[in-house]
């Protein structure tokens, strides 16, 4: 359970005195506004990583086989801190675990751009996932305090801030590209912006304790069973996800075939449709109800990555990848905001739990289209994740932990 008497507390230090109801309703708004700019700052650095990987890929002469490879060190990263990641965030607190591993994660994305070989770019990707998970379990874990806060659900709202910086980070991209712009130096200026965030949003985070009913748990237990089928749900999509991040703008220039300045096209229309899906998906669910926005979510995945796959043309592939985005919008941010509300653990174990599974996807979508692409063709990689989204629609409808 989560301590909310901070506000009690600021009311006693003067700074909410007349009129508590209209003060604290503001201050809220506050608190919402600094954690949305936190998962802002993170979709833009992940973006800013995902916006080069064509160059980086040019830049080291890597085949497909190779940069699936490579890429199989940031999820590995994030896989090794996974197991720790909610212990640290219940020990030194979220907001401080937050602004702690935000720091480090765009001081590794630096190291990226400074890459030459493929060891250091392994390296630098691997050190960029651990800070990666640390601060998504922290960010998500304020994401669930804050809803509760407002006692609605906002969540895929905080989840469209990622992906609406995933859309401004690629545009940022595109600017780069056009002006000569260095990975390097892109990526200094981008870390710039997200320290300048963080000075000025960490002292609205919510400092919160939880209350768990157990005390003393054994170091081996079997995991809440709501929370691994939630957590296969996930993985499917973040696959799915992450195929798009990191193998859109390869699709669009290898089998699309576009010019250079139109690679990250796929991305940022992948982006676009995203995030419009996260701010416009808090009302659908209210509406329609988190399991049938769920199913059709599903499907809206696997018509879209077969419609790119059946139709390689700039058109066709460019909507395909729109309707991808609508479908992963809102999976991710409504089964964290179920798994954070889970009764028998805490928030951040919870989602823990839940990102230990579903990270795989992330872990391993990317290499398995590399893998696949150079035993046949990446077009048919892409057909292989589309299956994905069907799945997700299957067992949303088996779920009883969905209503």
């Amino acid at each position: 359970m989560i301590d909310l008497n901070f506000i009690g507390r600021l009311r006693n230090k003067g700074k909410i005195k007349k009129s508590f109801t209209n003060a604290k309703m503001s201050y809220l708004r506050r608190i919402r506004w600094s954690v949305s700019a936190f998962y802002f700052a993170m979709g833009l650095s992940f973006a800013t990583w995902a916006s080069r990987i064509p160059d980086i890929k040019t830049t080291l002469q890597l085949s497909e086989g190779e940069l699936g490879t490579i890429l199989f060190a940031l999820p590995l990263g994030q896989l090794v801190i996974m197991p720790f990641s909610g212990k640290l965030v219940n020990r030194f607190g979220s907001h401080r675990m937050l602004v702690f591993a935000l720091l480090f994660y765009v001081f590794s994305l630096t190291n990226i751009g400074l890459a030459t070989q493929t060891w250091q770019l392994s390296l630098a990707l691997f050190i960029f996932g651990i800070f990666g998970n640390l601060s998504n379990i922290a960010v998500n874990t304020q994401g669930v305090y804050t809803e509760v806060l407002f006692k609605k659900t906002i969540m895929s709202s905080f989840h469209g801030m990622w992906s609406f910086a995933g859309f401004t980070g690629a545009l940022i991209g595109l600017a780069m590209l056009a002006f000569n712009f260095t990975t390097y130096i892109h990526f200094l200026i981008i870390a710039a912006v997200v320290f300048i965030m963080i000075v000025f949003n960490y002292k609205f985070l919510i400092v919160a304790k939880e209350k768990l009913k157990v005390e003393k748990r054994k170091m081996f237990t079997k995991p809440d069973s709501a929370l691994i089928w939630l957590g296969i749900i996930a993985f499917f999509c973040m696959a799915s996800e992450g195929v798009m991040f990191d193998w859109s703008g390869i699709y669009f220039k290898d089998v699309i075939k576009v010019p250079r300045a139109l690679v990250i096209l796929g991305y940022t229309s992948f982006m676009i449709t995203m995030a419009s899906g996260r701010f416009i998906g808090d009302s659908l669910i209210l509406k329609y109800g988190r399991k049938t926005v769920l199913q059709i979510s599903g499907i809206m995945i696997s018509a879209g990555l077969f419609t790119a796959v059946i139709f390689p043309y700039i058109i066709p592939a460019t909507i395909a990848f729109m309707f991808v985005g609508l479908g992963v919008s809102t999976i991710v941010p409504t089964v964290y905001s179920i798994a954070g509300k889970n009764k028998n653990v805490s928030p951040s174990v919870a989602l823990t739990t839940v990102s230990s599974i579903s990270f795989l996807g992330f872990l391993l979508g990317p290499p398995v289209i590399g893998y696949i692409a150079e035993l046949s063709s990446l077009r048919f990689s892409f057909a292989f994740i589309g299956i994905f989204g069907i799945l997700i629609t299957v067992m949303v409808t088996k779920i009883k932990a969905i209503q």
